[in-house]
């Protein structure tokens, strides 16, 4: 998925309108794993007066310890896949979920630039995972262009658009 214009701040908060209002109307909390982010979605969400009401958490993991010790991903699984992969972003989900007890999660891992990407793994990999309490985690993966800010704005912006998904699944 490419998203065709970088989003504004409009356009994120206006996606965060529609998560609250969803949350509170199903009465579900929800909690965000960043690591490309650095706690973007988490600052998008919040930025809502009376967050508290439907947002439990965030926490980012940008090192392969903070990604093992906070959210319980596997040393080997960073090992094998390394930190932008399927497998560790459904561990981070899966690890958030768990580890604060909310009832929805969303998980961020990816190369947003500039440097840092392979020829695998090129600058605007992304990978995002989401997760409802009690259901299978689901990632997707995304190929995001632009600058850092704009491929951060882009995983911001995608993060939130699968969690309102899985809100109306």
């Amino acid at each position: 998925m490419e998203l065709s214009s970088v989003p504004t701040d409009a356009e994120l908060a206006s996606r965060a309108v529609q998560i609250a209002a969803a949350m509170q109307q199903q009465q579900l909390m929800l909690a965000a794993a960043e690591s490309c982010t650095g706690g973007w979605i988490a600052k998008t969400l919040t930025d809502l007066p009376g967050s508290s009401a439907w947002f439990d958490a965030g926490v980012v993991t940008y090192s392969y310890r903070a990604k093992e010790g906070l959210l319980g991903v596997r040393r080997t699984t960073l090992e094998r896949t390394g930190a932008v992969s399927e497998e560790t972003v459904l561990e981070m989900v899966s690890g958030v979920l768990d580890r604060l007890g909310a009832d929805m999660a969303v998980a961020v891992t990816g190369i947003a630039g500039p440097g840092g990407g392979t020829a695998d793994k090129p600058v605007g990999t992304v990978w995002i995972g989401w997760q409802r309490l009690n259901t299978a985690a689901r990632a997707r993966l995304f190929h995001f262009s632009g600058d850092r800010e704009a491929v951060r704005r882009r995983t911001v912006a995608a993060a939130l658009a699968g969690v309102l998904e899985m809100l109306t699944d």
